[in-house]
């Protein structure tokens, strides 16, 4: 396999890094690029202010998910987990441990590229790995890099590619850093990025979590889920929207409750349960072993104890998996957006999407049969509220 390595202190993790990492992924055509946040770098010391190691390696995280590409992105915390200062020399020498007779390649921008040689170890880094450098400025200087290709070719034996960046973001950490504490430079981040800034009150943001405005809200669920997820958040805000507008509902809470419906899905049981219990949100003994289900209720804790969200998004957010008998409009227009958006695909959606516009009972009740369906057949336990649900909306009469 072919691995790129990419270091550096990510502090934080722009846009700029994310398209250097596509551009290398295609043009040395690899099979994995690994991320590799700084723990204590040896060539500077980190901004006052700076994110512990820990953050920094969750947010490097959250940047490479939102490349979209999962079978070749990762995050490794080497560098964090090594005590004292990190040599690169030292990274390539684990990872040719970690990944034993790969092609090492080691990513670096311009200023890196052009001072390489007086790095520790330089022939060390050389004879472990090939250098992609590629210009992080539109000024970059193409006659320096070659002048640089040559003498590492020649003092070292190096194997060394130059290569452009098609969508370059000019950025400069520093100057992004001051913009984020004046609640600007969101631009050059990716929104989960920017979003997991503001969640964790970095860099001298302050935001309060309480009263986000709709983007930032945004911005902050995407920061807590997989990107792969987006897809489906996005496709139930819109679906809950124009559900909204046709049963008169009110268009904001539908989409506050859909940004936020999914927020908790990826937390493992012991977060649900953390999170229920804090929070004091009442758990039935089927709903303590079911991750599927428990999303619902710590999403509807988070949603009125962190975000500081009306009833009628939380109730509506408690409600999205289950269902339950005489549900408010707002919850049977989420339970309906979360089940039809347009990434859902399944034999009986076009139905179900059509019914949702003429018959809002029907449509729950048709909702609700699918599952309890599904289960019986599986030999599976249903949940109470559904088959509740569907009686309720059906009188007791099966489609």
């Amino acid at each position: 396999m072919k691995i790129g390595i990419y270091g550096g202190s990510f502090n934080p993790p722009h846009l700029g890094h994310m398209a250097a990492a596509r551009a290398a992924i295609g043009a040395l055509k690899l099979d994995k690029l690994v991320f590799v946040p700084a723990g204590d770098p040896p060539h500077k010391e980190l901004a006052p202010g700076s994110p512990s190691p820990e953050k920094r390696l969750e947010m490097t995280a959250v940047a490479a998910d939102n490349l979209l590409l999962p079978r070749v992105t990762e995050v490794w915390d080497v560098e964090i987990e090594r005590q004292g200062k990190s040599f690169t020399s030292d990274t390539l020498a684990e990872a040719a441990e970690r990944w034993p007779g790969d092609q090492l390649w080691l990513l670096v921008g311009t200023d890196m590229f052009l001072t390489l040689h007086t790095w520790h170890e330089p022939e060390r880094i050389l004879k472990q790995a090939g250098i992609c450098a590629f210009a992080r400025s539109l000024s970059d200087d193409r006659a320096a890099f070659e002048v640089q290709k040559a003498r590492l070719e020649r003092d070292y034996g190096a194997r060394v590619e130059l290569i452009a960046i098609p969508d370059l973001v000019e950025v400069s950490s520093t100057r992004l850093r001051e913009c984020l504490s004046r609640g600007e430079g969101d631009g050059f981040l990716a929104p989960a990025v920017h979003g997991f800034i503001l969640r964790e009150g970095l860099y001298g943001t302050k935001a309060d979590l309480a009263h986000l405005t709709m983007e930032d809200l945004r911005r902050v669920s995407w920061s807590m889920v997989k990107a792969k997820r987006l897809a489906h958040i996005r496709g139930t805000e819109e679906t809950a929207a124009s559900l909204a507008r046709r049963w008169g509902a009110d268009e904001d809470v539908m989409r506050r409750a859909a940004i936020l419906h999914d927020c908790t899905k990826y937390w493992t049981l012991e977060e649900h349960l953390a999170a229920c219990g804090k929070y004091g949100e009442p758990l039935d003994e089927l709903e303590r072993t079911a991750e599927k289900l428990l999303h619902s209720k710590s999403g509807a804790a988070l949603a009125k104890y962190v975000f500081g969200q009306e009833d009628a998004v939380v109730e509506a957010i408690r409600y999205h998996t289950t269902a339950r008998a005489d549900m408010s409009l707002e919850e049977k227009l989420l339970y309906l957006a979360d089940y039809i958006e347009p990434n859902r695909e399944f034999p009986e959606v076009e139905e179900l999407r059509a019914l949702a516009y003429e018959d809002l009972d029907g449509a729950v009740a048709m909702g609700a049969w699918l599952p309890i369906q599904e289960m019986e057949e599986r030999g599976r336990v249903v949940h109470h509220n559904t088959t509740e649900a569907y009686t309720y909306y059906t009188r007791g009469k099966r489609p």
